[in-house]
């Protein structure tokens, strides 16, 4: 399949991660990776902002292997659309595997109640909105959606930038599911912690009507390898807000990013300076994900 000049390709991520320098709890979870490829058999859909490597299911059992992680969440990237596929036999294969693996996907407004149904068979719980990238649903989707998903106890998952969403706190306080926010929400540090989108989204911890994943602080960093001081203090303002709605993910394998590719490793190692205490860490990797996703309590 011919990749179109005016879709850039990815970078690949580390091929050799490295462990973090401090022992992860029995049970830590990623909230967030995704997996890609061959196109050949899971085409991407043509109106996609990025075209990514392959990033198969074994890679990223050998990054949880290595890191200490024995549950994760596999999130549709919007160069997929709709189109579930690719996730839904990867959560299928880690299950045959006896491995604790859920999903969250995207569909569209007239999702039928039996591809629901099949979504659930394989371990999906929630459903992502992407406002960030073509190729993702519409905040008008999700509205629509949100009844039928809250009647499945499942969540809805944000890719947005909080400093950019317009009426995002009452938007959320009235939606019927949860609500996970990606990337701490996606807005550049330079803008700073008093900027309101990000108060807004401290309102949200704070009130339990939004979980937060630290997850990309490449992503609204300034620096070019960790520990990316400057998001040190927006993650820990997260924790400060409620540590019981915070969650981690790995970002695996760092699609759309064209600076330089962060290890996995020291990514990790930043969450113990952001959580220098044990049993906060504890929460964030295990209990708070357990609760959100419905894995077996540790």
């Amino acid at each position: 399949m011919t990749q179109p000049i005016d879709i850039p390709l990815c970078a690949a991520a580390d091929p050799f991660p490295q462990a973090a320098h401090f022992r992860l709890p029995e049970g830590s979870c990623d909230t967030h990776a995704h997996v890609f490829g061959p196109m050949e058999r899971y085409p991407y859909t043509p109106n996609r902002t990025y075209t990514p490597p392959d990033a198969a299911p074994g890679a990223y059992l050998h990054l949880h292997r290595t890191l200490g992680i024995s549950r994760g969440v596999l999130v549709q990237p919007s160069v997929y659309g709709t189109d579930n596929r690719l996730m839904v036999d990867c959560l299928h294969y880690l299950r045959r595997q006896g491995l604790q693996y859920k999903g969250v996907a995207v569909v569209d407004a007239a999702v039928s109640e039996r591809e629901l149904d099949e979504l659930t068979e394989a371990g999906v719980c929630g459903v992502r909105m992407n406002l960030l990238f073509k190729g993702g649903i519409a905040w008008r989707d999700v509205e629509n959606l949100s009844r039928r998903l809250a009647e499945r106890n499942w969540h809805l998952q944000f890719l947005i930038d909080v400093s950019e969403f317009e009426e995002m706190v009452p938007r959320i306080r009235r939606l019927p599911t949860p609500v996970v926010i990606d990337h701490m929400g996606h807005m550049d540090t330079a803008k700073g912690l008093h900027q309101p989108g990000f108060q807004g989204l401290l309102t949200l911890v704070r009130e339990q009507k939004a979980w937060v994943k630290l997850s990309g602080s490449y992503r609204i960093t300034h620096q070019p390898l960790p520990p990316y001081l400057d998001v040190v203090p927006f993650a820990r303002a997260l924790i400060a807000a409620d540590p019981a709605q915070i969650l981690w993910g790995s970002d695996w394998p760092h699609p759309h990013f064209n600076r330089a590719m962060p290890g996995d490793g020291p990514v990790l190692d930043m969450l113990a300076d952001w959580a220098p205490d044990e049993a906060t860490r504890h929460r964030i990797l295990v209990d708070n994900p357990a609760r959100l996703y419905g894995f077996p309590s540790r």
